[in-house]
């Protein structure tokens, strides 16, 4: 089982770099967004659209963290993905509940699909390949790789989605100020 958990290694180090890329650019993008003025609208969603987006890609570099280990066996990184799909998956719901709570913007299909359903459905995925990979080692590693995989590119959807929005919304708001300046 050693010789399995190595041969993903490589798989882990690119994934979980560009988690760990993508993280620090999204760092910088809520600083820049910081030092705009009146982004008060922003700060208060941020909980529902930017923090998860971190947490997914933070969940990315835990897993690679995990698989980059030297385990003896698989049972040790499953027991931690176990927990980790858990413990995401009940993230997810407390990510539902605050976007239902929501006064300035109204979340879409999109929105409830990149950040609600589908880390649920990974993080809950991991839970049950990790209760799997008793009895199928092989699958189990695919799936958790998968989930790893759908992890980021939600993120880099939502980061995506969040700057376009941010860029969106920013661009008529300045229009409007600088017209009331000329007048």
């Amino acid at each position: 089982m050693q010789q399995t958990l190595v041969a993903w290694q490589n798989f882990y180090v690119i994934v979980g770099s560009s988690a760990g890329a993508l993280t620090g650019l999204q760092f910088v993008v809520v600083a820049l967004v910081a030092n705009m003025p009146d982004t008060r609208p922003f700060a208060r969603t941020a909980s529902v659209f930017a923090t998860p987006t971190i947490v997914h890609f933070g969940a990315v570099l835990v897993l690679s963290g995990i698989f980059s280990a030297p385990w003896k066996g698989i049972g040790g990184p499953m027991a931690l993905v176990a927990v980790a799909g858990a413990v995401g998956f009940a993230y997810c719901t407390v990510v539902a509940r605050r976007a239902h709570r929501v006064e300035d913007y109204k979340a879409v299909m999109e929105d409830w699909i990149f950040h609600v359903l589908l880390p649920a459905t990974a993080y809950l995925t991991m839970a049950i390949a990790a209760a799997e990979s008793l009895k199928h080692a092989e699958a189990a590693l695919f799936a958790v790789a998968g989930t790893a995989l759908a992890l980021l590119v939600v993120g880099i959807h939502n980061a995506w989605d969040s700057v376009v929005y941010i860029v969106t919304q920013r661009i008529p708001l300045e229009h409007e100020r600088n017209r009331g300046r000329h007048r």
